[in-house]
């Protein structure tokens, strides 16, 4: 796997320091108050995991499963859910968690659909932003880091299913893959 990576964009001490900081400015914003979180799987659940460890709040977490990539390293356009919430989120404060703001049209899709179950907030958090590829607008509360137009993987961002184990982001040398 070290051998289909580029270069290491990220190393592992920078996203441990910028998940905590994150994390206290949540449970600074939302003192008082017991958020839902809701990861995105796959991508998110090794930055949901790091950032619920940080934040000192009562809160409470579900999953969801949701894209627009399918297979593919680029958007088809398309978002499928492919499992949805098993909890009411109305009047609750909901904070979306994401791996990655690519095109923004999952995540754009996503807080129109959840804004139909009449929650209190939605807040939404990414580790990473390429804001050259938005196809969309949309605003994200709490970013980890702006990266380039690059192909990352590593900490929960995969290629085909690989390299989510690794515990920095790199960039993914652009003849493994493929669309």
């Amino acid at each position: 796997m070290q051998n289909d990576i580029e270069y290491v964009l990220l190393e592992k001490n920078e996203i441990d320091l910028r998940v905590s900081e994150i994390g206290k400015a949540i449970s600074e914003d939302f003192a008082g108050k017991s958020p839902l979180f809701i990861g995105v799987l796959k991508g998110s659940f090794i930055f949901m995991a790091d950032l619920i460890r940080n934040v000192t709040i009562p809160c409470s977490m579900e999953f969801m499963a949701v894209s627009s990539y399918g297979s593919k390293s680029l958007t088809t356009g398309a978002v499928k859910i492919y499992l949805d919430l098993n909890v009411d989120v109305e009047n609750r404060h909901l904070i979306i968690i994401e791996d990655i703001l690519d095109s923004g049209l999952t995540l754009n899709y996503l807080v129109n659909y959840l804004s139909n179950r009449n929650p209190a907030s939605i807040t939404l958090a990414t580790l990473l932003d390429k804001p050259s590829r938005r196809q969309v607008p949309i605003h994200v509360n709490y970013t980890g880091f702006e990266i380039p137009d690059a192909f990352v993987v590593g900490y929960g961002l995969d290629y085909a299913e690989k390299y989510r184990n690794l515990p920095y982001i790199g960039v993914l040398k652009p003849e493994i893959y493929t669309d």
